[in-house]
């Protein structure tokens, strides 16, 4: 089979080697892609449009079509695919709207008493001001809309509050539209990303995972797209049915009911709090990085999960992982996540142990020399028997990678290997594993 994969990041290259392992899969064509995607797919240009897109796929002789980013999905490819007959992973734009509009999301799971926290979403910068002065910090200041994984102000002070709605609401700022912006109590706990293959009705979920999504090591300095990934999180068996029953099924009954049943990769963002799982918020793709990190992992074909969702066929037992631990350090450039310098030289070891895979995000070629082309540039990845050991091997990677002025967390996985945070998980069962 021909497979289409859109999309140019390290999510996109985890699919393509992970979709590569199929015996099914005879070509992979990737768009836009980067340098290290051109290694496992062809690269081709194509106008970043649905029609375009479905034109490219016809021209390719594309059997199946793998969606990556979440604007895609918001400009409505697999709306445009599906009327064309062509078969693809992902949910419609209606669907994918869990994730475009954050305020849309709320109302959702109001509506459908999934556990969340309190909120309020504002159109008015000044009501949105009036609302924060009233509440105080600390507070949750978030676009409403797509923002990269960067919408999100974590606000210590009214005066950092204040600032982030300034710059939701600036006109300038906007590529288009009206400013939106969902304000939320301040919840403390564990953050936890949980993904789940869809097919409209059923839902099999992946190994629990935890990103690390400030630029600084100890979870502070502003929010990225994400600077490592761990896996498996251990939830303690209550947690996960806690997850199963009042969050990811809720999700899928309630968009059923609402005409827009999901199919493609759910992914509600959690928060493990004194009082019960909560969500923070709800994404409609795989997560990036948590992609580069559960993927190696994977044990059974991808395309046949892929197709399943797709086809309303999804079942449990085609869905095996590995149980050996996973982690994943992001190497960003110099300046992220304010900017990026793109055109830094990187020099990444010919030969590699074979359990460390070395995913690239932002990559390209400038002649033969491999260089940086925009903030998260590469995401080195290790699997091993356990969790400590998994994260040396990640760091003994990025160690022998030439890459000047990288920026990269040194604490990925703290929470886990601190024994405190692991007695506040209440987790000791995985004790022997770390």
């Amino acid at each position: 089979m021909n497979i289409l994969v859109i999309g140019s990041g390290g999510r996109e290259h985890a699919l393509c080697v992970a979709l590569e392992k199929s015996a099914r899969v005879s070509k992979i064509v990737c768009t836009p892609g980067n340098a290290g995607i051109a290694g496992v797919a062809e690269v081709l240009p194509c106008d970043a449009h649905p029609t375009a897109w479905a034109d490219l796929a016809q021209t390719q002789g594309v059997d199946f079509t793998v969606v990556g980013p979440d604007n895609a999905l918001e400009s409505g490819i697999v709306d445009e695919f599906e009327a064309r007959g062509l078969p693809i992973f992902g949910p419609t734009r209606a669907a994918a709207r869990l994730e475009w509009s954050k305020s849309f999301a709320k109302e959702f799971m109001v509506r459908h008493q999934i556990p969340t926290a309190r909120h309020q979403s504002f159109d008015d910068l000044e009501a949105a001001l009036e609302y924060v002065g009233k509440q105080g910090a600390p507070i949750v200041v978030k676009d409403s809309g797509l923002a990269l994984g960067k919408g999100v102000t974590v606000a210590h002070t009214l005066e950092a509050a204040q600032a982030a709605l300034e710059a939701i609401f600036d006109p300038q700022a906007r590529e288009s539209g009206e400013g939106e912006v969902v304000i939320e109590e301040f919840m403390t706990g564990l953050e936890v990303s949980c993904l789940a293959f869809c097919d409209g009705e059923r839902a099999v979920l992946l190994p629990m995972s935890q990103d690390h999504k400030t630029i600084f090591e100890g979870d502070v300095g502003p929010m990225t797209g994400g600077m490592g990934v761990i896996a498996p999180f251990p939830l303690t068996p209550a947690q996960l049915e806690e997850v199963r029953a009042n969050i990811v099924e809720p999700i899928m009954r309630g968009m059923a009911l609402e005409g827009t049943p999901f199919k493609g990769m759910l992914y509600p963002g959690l928060m493990l709090t004194p009082a019960g799982v909560r969500v923070v918020e709800i994404n409609a793709r795989f997560g990036d990085p948590e992609a580069e990190c559960l993927l190696p992992l994977l044990e059974s074909d991808l395309l046949e999960i892929l197709m399943a969702c797709s086809e309303g066929r999804l079942e449990s037992e085609m869905v095996r992982f590995s149980s050996e631990a996973s982690a994943v350090v992001v190497m960003a450039s110099k300046g992220y996540p304010a900017g990026s310098t793109p055109g830094i030289p990187l020099e990444i070891p010919a030969s590699l142990p074979p359990e460390v895979t070395v995913f690239h995000c932002s990559t390209a070629l400038k002649g033969e020399q491999l260089v940086s082309s925009g903030g998260r540039v590469l995401a080195v990845q290790a699997t091993a028997p356990t969790l400590k050991e998994a994260l040396e091997r990640a760091y003994a990677g990025v160690e022998s990678i030439g890459f000047e002025g990288a920026q990269f967390r040194r604490d990925i996985g703290f929470r886990l290997l601190s024994p405190v945070s692991v007695y506040k998980c209440n987790n000791e069962h995985y004790l022997d594993k770390i």
